[in-house]
């Protein structure tokens, strides 16, 4: 998926019973997730789009991410993970259904409410990368903080200290036309890291990559998720896929089941 500027734009600035998470019951969910923090839970979402006939693009969606895991969510073209992907990143409102980031419901929050979380909460990684070619690498993971109001100095410390995080601390100078497509692309997670956000969302991360550069940035979101950090790669390549600790697969709007890596 390539978003439009406008839509680049605006990710940049910015005791009751459970349902199951996808693939898991509650006693697997309470293992594993025991102690961690819920960072995403969405509890019955659907999206349809008005349309003769209507389009149901996803269907009661339960999903819960803890902090600190390291989800894909796999399937084709059509399966409606570009769909789930807006919701999640807050790019969209479900038709119905609860969804809560870090413990706040989204579902009824104000657009300029959305957008603050948003920017707050949640770091964005896209197929394309949307570097601006006439600025320097460092200059490129400096802008993604400029509309949160933090100051210069500590804007540079932030950009140096996540550039080094990806394995660029050599490369801040360059302009991203001298780099590899990979190195791009981590340039790009650097950007989204640099407002620490609470969850990671990639889309197709790897899409435009040759194996050899596709493996490194996999490699970068293994070593992130080693340090804690949390993720969820939307991808339709199972191999992409493996490298995380949980996977759900979706089609026809569903999440249907989760396989062990």
């Amino acid at each position: 998926m390539t978003p439009s500027e406008p839509f680049l734009s605006s990710v940049l600035q910015d005791e009751h019973s459970e349902p199951p998470s996808a693939g898991r019951n509650h006693e697997e969910q309470g293992e594993q997730d025991q102690g961690r923090r819920t960072v995403v839970e969405m509890i019955g979402v659907c999206r349809t789009f008005p349309g003769t006939p209507e389009v149901h693009a996803v269907r009661d969606i339960n999903l819960t991410i803890s902090e600190g895991e390291y989800l894909s969510i796999v399937g084709p073209s059509g399966s409606g993970k570009s769909t789930l992907l807006h919701l999640l990143g807050l790019l969209d409102r479900p038709s119905v259904g609860t969804y809560l980031l870090d413990g706040v419901d989204v579902s009824e929050l104000s657009d300029a409410k959305r957008s603050e979380l948003r920017g707050e909460r949640i770091g964005f990684v896209f197929q394309a990368f949307h570097l601006l070619q006439h600025r320097s690498v460092l200059e490129n993971v400096e802008l993604s903080m400029l509309y949160r109001r933090i100051p210069r100095r500590e804007r540079t410390k932030r950009a140096r200290d996540t550039l080094d995080r990806v394995g660029l601390k050599h490369r801040v100078e360059f302009s991203p036309q001298t780099l590899s497509g990979g190195e791009r692309q981590r340039v790009a997670i650097a950007r989204a890291l640099a407002a620490e956000p609470s969850l990671l969302l990639a889309d197709e991360p790897t899409g435009n990559l040759d194996s050899g550069n596709a493996d490194a940035v996999l490699d970068v979101f293994d070593k992130l998720h080693g340090e804690g950090l949390t993720l969820a790669v939307i991808t339709h390549d199972d191999d992409v896929s493996t490298r995380a600790d949980r996977r759900v697969r979706i089609a026809d709007g569903t999440l249907t089941d989760e396989v062990a890596s």
